[in-house]
């Protein structure tokens, strides 16, 4: 402490000691700062002065510089709404575009601004108020497009339902050019170089199509088309169609997630149109223009369906199409058979043939399986043959009923070369005749004939187009010409034959015409093969019957002309008025005899152009009747009693007709064969004339028996009215012994015959 003490003593006074020496100059500092203060006094009124000053001069600057403060404060404002409206009016313009895209119903390119508003402009300017507006509204923005879109859908759908016939009508037009162009191409091969085959021009066709945008702002529908003339370009089925409605609802489907219930609405509804379409109408059976509107529809539907498959991506599929079309063509085939069944006009089955080519052809052209459809043609063309059947029935009436059933008289060479073009006939004694002369037939053998080959034409007509072989179509027009000549020829020529008021002179003609036209059937042969270009020596060809119609038409005039002989000789013979009570005989055959004869001699000279045995077999038969019936009106019950005097009266009429069978009414006939058919009535009226009862009964069942053809129960019949008129006349009589004793005779011979007829019997 004390060393402490001691230091701080001495510091002290080096402190007094440094101070002492500075002191003068401490006082000298002193006196400097006093004259410092009043000098700094004088700075400071000077700076308060130039501060008041200052502060008077500063106070407009202080006021520029607020004013110029506010002013950078709005410029910064206004250059953040400046940057903030830039982000926020792109988002606004791309929702007006939005809106403006909708108003003018262009939907897909509204979905896709909508997506770009959604996923690059409204994410930026998120946080302000009407940017969640917006995107509140988007969900119902899209639903709006999307019930939009449906709608022009259902306009498209609709729009194709009304319009399916004009679509049809267009393709079915294309169809028609394609295969006239293939038939002149085929004609001509060296032109086909500049043509487009059909499939060319679908392909091109789809292509543009396919090129077309789904964007595109055109209005839905159908394009409409003016009837154009042939000569022009018929317009592709696709370019008649605005697709672009199915493609937009498909894309805006597609991106709002919803492709499969576009898809299953869309298949439903044509689904629906297509069981529609295929309804037929209930007159569609009446016009052609019925069944051509109903395939208009079918093919426009179809044409529809084969554009969607190709230009779309599964919106329908091959599975789809193909059950449409099966389902398409069961009804259809069932619409056909029904409403072709009610056909009574061959044209119209015709050109109802002709038009499901065209359709089958048409649809085939598309892709579409139609084998069906030609099977069912082949049905329908039995159907056709019957309304040729029918029709060519009222022809041959006609040709028959209209027929003079007298040969054809010819006055100079055209009109025979014209015969003869008509009919195939050849006769070189009748081309050396001079004219005047005539054809030994009709006008209805070249008629009928033509018509033959008319029908034929028209059986071909509808085997054309159908993919048949020659050997198929030749069968076809060989079976239906055999309906032809053996049921619609045959019926119309055997009614004609078994009219009540027909002739026979008619009948003459109709066996002389028959007989020319079975020798044409060759020549019908001939024609069928010529136009299908088959042998008749082929392998399972048909023949033709046409030899056995007419000869079957032929031997039923014959049995008529028989028939009406025997008609004829029958009405004589109801004139014949005998005295069977006369004593003596006339000296003349009956004049109801004699007319008969007279009537036979003229039938049978017209039968000159007659076959030779058919002409041979009626006199026969004529005669025959005629000698049958003198026998029963001999023996008819209502003649009682009969004298020798009526008998020999009777003979004289008997040995008329064996007179004119003598003469040769029809040549042919060897010795006295003619004469045989009285022999019954020769032998029986001798018998009884010549009263030559013992030979008889003598040589009865002998073969030389001169009385051979007399049946005892005849003989008897006619003896037993012999026997009563001799009883009747007994009182006179009963005194003339010859008289007594023929009547023992006449009873005795009755015996006699009773006892043959018993031992004949037994």
């Amino acid at each position: 402490m004390e060393k402490l003490e001691a230091r701080i003593r001495n510091h002290d006074r080096e402190i007094e000691k440094m101070c002492n020496f500075h002191y003068q100059g401490f006082v000298d500092s002193i006196t400097e700062l006093l004259k410092v203060r009043g000098e700094a006094q004088k700075l400071k009124n000077q700076v308060t002065d130039t501060n008041r000053k200052l502060q008077n001069e500063g106070k407009e600057l202080i006021i520029a510089m607020e004013e110029l403060k506010q002013c950078r404060l709005q410029q910064r404002n206004i250059s953040a709404t400046v940057d903030k409206l830039t982000l926020c009016l792109p988002v606004l313009e791309m929702y007006s575009k939005l809106r403006e895209q909708m108003k003018s119903k262009r939907h897909y390119p509204a979905l896709k601004t909508l997506e770009h508003l959604e996923h690059t402009y409204l994410p930026q300017v998120s946080h302000y108020r009407f940017c969640k507006i917006m995107v509140d509204n988007i969900p119902k923005l899209r639903e709006e497009i999307k019930e939009v879109s449906m709608s022009d859908l259902k306009d498209f759908l609709e729009s194709i339902r009304k319009h399916s016939d004009k679509i049809g009508e267009t393709a079915m037009k294309q169809a028609q050019q394609q295969r006239n162009l293939d038939n002149i191409v085929s004609q001509h091969p060296r032109i086909s170089g500049g043509k487009k085959s059909k499939k060319e021009v679908c392909a091109s066709s789809d292509l543009e199509v396919k090129n077309t945008s789904p964007m595109s702002e055109q209005d839905s529908g159908i394009l409409d088309v003016e009837d154009e003339d042939e000569d022009e370009e018929v317009p592709g089925a696709q370019d008649l169609v605005d697709f672009s409605p199915v493609y937009r609802c498909l894309h805006i489907y597609s991106v709002l997630d919803a492709r499969e219930t576009f898809e299953n609405y869309y298949r439903k509804q044509r689904r629906k149109q297509a069981r529609l379409v295929l309804q037929p109408p209930s007159n569609m059976h009446e016009t052609l223009d019925g069944y051509r509107k109903y395939f208009n529809q079918i093919v426009g539907f179809f044409v529809v369906e084969d554009h969607i498959l190709h230009t779309t991506q599964g919106l329908v599929n091959r599975a789809y199409i193909d059950e449409l079309w099966e389902m398409a063509l069961s009804k259809t085939i069932a619409a056909l058979r029904t409403h072709s069944s009610y056909c009574s006009d061959p044209s119209l089955v015709l050109d109802l043939k002709n038009l499901i080519v065209l359709f089958a052809d048409t649809l085939q052209g598309y892709g579409f399986p139609v084998n069906q459809l030609f099977d069912m043609l082949l049905e329908i063309q039995d159907q056709y043959s019957e309304t040729l059947l029918k029709k060519w029935s009222g022809v041959f009436r006609n040709i028959l009923d209209s027929d003079n059933y007298s040969p054809i008289p010819v006055t100079n060479e055209e009109v025979y070369k014209k015969i003869v073009g008509q009919f195939p006939f050849q006769d070189a004694e009748l081309e050396k005749q001079p004219f005047p002369k005539k054809f030994p037939f009709s006008e209805f053998v070249p008629k009928v004939y033509n018509q033959i080959k008319e029908f034929i034409y028209a059986c071909l007509k509808f085997s054309e187009d159908l993919h048949l072989s020659s050997t198929e179509v030749d069968d076809m027009i060989r079976k239906s010409t055999n309906l032809l000549l053996t049921r619609t020829l045959s019926n119309c020529l055997q009614n004609v034959i078994k009219r009540k008021n027909v002739g026979l002179t008619e009948l003459v003609q109709i066996i002389i015409n028959t007989t020319h036209l079975e020798k044409s059937c060759k020549f019908l042969e001939e024609f069928i093969t010529n136009i299908t270009n088959v042998l008749p020596e082929t392998v399972h060809t048909t023949k033709l019957y046409g030899t056995t119609t007419f000869k079957d038409a032929r031997h039923a005039a014959e049995e008529e002309i028989y028939t009406n002989l025997n008609q004829k000789i029958d009405q004589f013979l109801q004139l014949a008025d005998y005295d069977w009570m006369a004593m003596e005989p006339g000296s003349k055959a009956s004049d109801y005899l004699v007319d008969l004869i007279g009537f036979l001699r003229s039938t049978f000279a017209v039968f000159t152009h007659l076959p030779g045995k058919v002409a041979q077999t009626a006199c026969m038969s004529a005669c025959k009747h005629l000698s049958t019936s003198l026998m029963q009106l001999l023996l008819e019950a209502e003649v009682r009693q009969l004298t020798l005097g009526a008998l020999q009266q009777f003979n004289l009429d008997v040995e008329e007709c064996e007179q004119f069978a003598r003469s040769g009414p029809v040549p042919g006939f060897q010795g006295d064969t003619l004469q045989l058919a009285f022999i019954d009535l020769r032998q029986l009226l001798d018998l009884f004339i010549q009263w030559d009862w013992s030979t008889y009964l003598a040589d009865y069942g002998q073969p030389t028996c001169k009385y051979l053809r007399v049946n005892p129960t005849t003989a008897l019949i006619l003896l037993e009215k012999m026997r009563d008129t001799s009883r009747k006349n007994n009182v006179f009589a009963q005194f003339r012994k010859n008289e007594r004793d023929k009547q023992k005779l006449i009873d005795t011979v009755a015996k006699q015959l009773r006892s043959l007829i018993n031992s004949h019997h037994s």
